[in-house]
């Protein structure tokens, strides 16, 4: 390549760079098998702001074909494998059927369909952000699931269809497909005190070539012998987290990632991870926890331990473990209530005898179950036999055993507990068969499962 061309590359790389970054770049499938050119240079950009919504990505790539080959030659259709959801451009224009029929020829099932913004980017244009060039009919998808199986249903999937366009094998151009992701920025666990004193915490994992998930690998396998391969040219993943001065990292995988401020962007930390092409298609993951926190949680090396200080000279943790053994003693053994009455603890639903009386096996219809038990139950349905359901209602009833009793106040002995479970099968829509079940116990204290 010409000095010219790799000066022209290195203003792309900066100025992707600079862009916002955050997605998982999968695997990039040709038309045809054992495809002559590769993928390359790839960069991967979107963005990390603290509102953590929807993720904007645009993934840039060109194809790298063979000095003995003619790229018109080897024009064929392309396919992305990505693993999640993504939000379809209206702009671009309707879905295609016939992407969505072929995976589902496939065995999956189908749950969103639309077109993604397809655009292209002047080389050496980039520096001066010109405004790319839209590629017409943009890039057909289908967010596609499998249901059913021993494990259930699996995380959701995309297929994205990108039309052979000569701009593909253009050295002098950068395709940009554009997406909007769902699901990206995963919250991790946490206590209510790190919540309020260190704020939340999230996981992003990037990968490419990544294809264990169970909703992926079918796609990969089928495709194993169309996957492009990365080219010499530079292929790097990018995270940009914006508002840098409210963000703290805590973790980050592997090793030979790099962090810094961004050379272009104002307030804004870079994360990237070059992609080693001689790993073939072994997963490349990047890892980042990250968070944001407020201007009070940054005092909370601070406040913590002042206040732990303050409360440890109070006794505070022996007044408050008092206090609370005290009202849980209480609670199980005075009830306040009208004298002869002892109001139940209802929770969950509880059907009477007098409703489930109502519901006749080959008369009573799906709407009247609906009306008699209420919309809170639990509904299940057969994949293999669609025309059958099953409502199940499920509640727990606690009763105090009133013992000494003066005027409103009154001891309790111990608490009878009822587990009811009512389950009412359906077909065709007209009830089937009822069964219900009552467990009784009893238990110290109304709070105890």
């Amino acid at each position: 390549m010409s000095r010219l061309g790799w000066r022209a590359w290195a203003r792309a790389g900066l100025f992707l760079a600079a862009a916002s970054g955050v997605a998982d770049a999968q695997l990039f499938v040709a038309e045809r098998p054992h495809p002559a050119f590769t993928v390359g240079p790839l960069f991967v950009r979107a963005a990390v702001a603290p509102e953590l919504g929807p993720v904007t990505v645009d993934i840039f790539w060109s194809l790298a074909v063979p000095p003995h080959r003619n790229a018109s030659e080897l024009a064929q259709s392309l396919y992305l494998l990505w693993p999640g959801a993504v939000i379809g451009d209206p702009a671009a224009g309707p879905p295609d059927p016939a992407l969505a029929h072929y995976v589902e020829s496939r065995g999956f099932t189908v749950i969103d369909e639309g077109r993604l913004a397809l655009l292209a980017r002047n080389v050496s244009r980039v520096a001066r952000r010109a405004p790319p060039e839209s590629l017409p009919g943009g890039a057909p998808f289908v967010t596609f699931v499998r249901e059913g199986g021993a494990l259930g249903l699996t995380a959701p999937a995309t297929w994205v269809h990108l039309p052979w366009n000569p701009r593909f094998a253009d050295r002098g151009w950068l395709i940009d497909l554009r997406l909007r992701t769902k699901g990206l920025v995963k919250p991790k666990p946490g206590t209510w005190v790190d919540h309020t004193f260190w704020g939340s915490r999230y996981q992003i994992s990037l990968s490419f070539n990544d294809v264990r998930q169970r909703v992926l690998f079918p796609m990969y396998f089928e495709h194993r012998d169309r996957v492009l391969r990365l080219a010499e040219d530079p292929a790097q993943l990018i995270i940009n987290f914006a508002h840098a001065d409210r963000l703290k990292i805590d973790e980050l995988f592997p090793q030979s990632a790099k962090r810094q401020l961004s050379e272009s962007l104002e307030n804004t930390e870079t994360v990237s991870l070059f992609l080693d092409r001689s790993e073939g298609i072994t997963p490349q993951i990047l890892t980042v926890q990250f968070g944001y926190f407020t201007g009070l949680q940054s005092w909370a090396p601070i406040l913590i331990p002042a206040l732990f200080f303050i409360l440890g000279n109070l006794a505070g943790p022996l007044v408050a473990s008092t206090i609370r053994r005290l009202s849980r003693s209480l609670s199980a053994r005075i009830h306040l209530g009208r004298a002869g009455a002892a109001p139940a603890r209802d929770s969950g639903v509880v059907l009477s005898r007098d409703i489930l009386a109502r519901v006749v096996p080959g008369e009573t219809t799906y709407e009247q179950v609906i009306a008699l038990c209420g919309p809170r139950g639990e509904e299940s349905e057969q994949i293999g036999a669609p025309d059958r359901r099953t409502l199940s209602y499920r509640g727990r009833r606690i009763v105090p055993n009133r013992r000494r009793t003066l005027g409103w106040l009154a001891t309790v002995s111990h608490w009878d507990v009822e587990q009811h479970e009512v389950e009412i099968e359906l077909e065709r829509g007209v009830v089937r068969d009822v069964q219900a079940r009552v467990r009784r116990s009893r238990l110290p204290h109304p709070d105890t499962r």
